[in-house]
């Protein structure tokens, strides 16, 4: 999926809503449990109370890999719910270099058939080369997150006064339209600074809801003229009360951003 039909999709539904798939199953209702496959059968739940609310999903790819080929299999069910128009992203932070990143990039991009996928940068330039090369699919690579831990290297001080994350940012900037960075939410200020290193790129914000981000202080800080964020809320939407839940309690916790998201679109 190209900018333009990204761009499209958000002014379409008036929302910038990324919801992340992320199957536990000590969270999910009873009654989903005694389902054959039940992290399938949960993200289509899911997926039916969203996908005409949200922009994105974003699959983190642990959820999948930790129960094996079966994980793996639900994955690939759940991949062929999401509608065209909506963008796929893997979410597994990938960042090898050389053949390794090529054959992951190939995994995410060809097998899975994922629009996106997130990568550390971590090893260098090198690692976004194989990802980059898919010119109709989108790279995300990591910039400032929304963890705790970020101060432990993305916010170090290099010799020429620069922090880790905005040198990840400056060489990565004007690398291609299919760019976007990860930029925490539960950083409103450093968003505005994120902003001006990459005024025309995309952000994936995770850290809305279970993490403490602020949707309004965001995006006054982070949009620029094309919007120019997917919000990311995974534990928020997908599990809105302990105990048995339905579909129109997950819809309600999607709806909760979705409507302020739209007065702050047509601001």
């Amino acid at each position: 999926m190209l900018r333009d039909k990204l761009v499209a999709e958000i002014q379409r539904k008036q929302s910038f809503l990324c919801v992340g798939l992320d199957p536990d199953l000590s969270k999910m209702p009873p009654s989903i449990l005694k389902e054959k496959d039940p992290i399938f059968s949960f993200n289509k739940m899911v997926i039916e109370a969203t996908s005409d609310l949200c922009v994105a999903y974003k699959p983190n790819i642990a959820f999948y890999e930790v129960f094996g080929p079966k994980g793996l299999e639900s994955l690939e069910k759940t991949l062929e719910l999401i509608p065209s128009e909506v963008l796929s992203i893997a979410d597994g932070k990938r960042g090898d270099i050389g053949n390794t990143a090529e054959k992951y990039a190939t995994t995410f991009f060809d097998y899975f058939g994922f629009d996106a996928a997130t990568v550390s940068p971590y090893m260098g330039m090198e690692t976004m080369q194989a990802w980059l090369a898919y010119k109709e699919k989108w790279t995300i690579v990591l910039g400032l997150t929304s963890n705790p831990g970020a101060e432990d290297f993305e916010m170090l001080q290099t010799q020429n006064g620069k922090k880790v994350f905005e040198e990840v940012i400056l060489k990565s900037v004007g690398k291609g339209d299919n760019l976007m960075f990860v930029v925490g939410a539960t950083r409103p200020e450093k968003l505005a600074e994120v902003r001006k290193l990459a005024p025309d790129h995309f952000f994936l914000v995770p850290g809305v809801g279970a993490q403490g981000g602020d949707l309004k202080a965001l995006y006054d800080h982070g949009s620029n003229q094309h919007c120019g964020l997917l919000v990311n809320s995974s534990r928020g939407i997908l599990y809105p009360k302990k105990g048995e839940f339905t579909t129109d309690d997950i819809r309600e916790s999607a709806m909760t951003l979705t409507n302020e998201m739209r007065v702050l679109l047509e601001k």
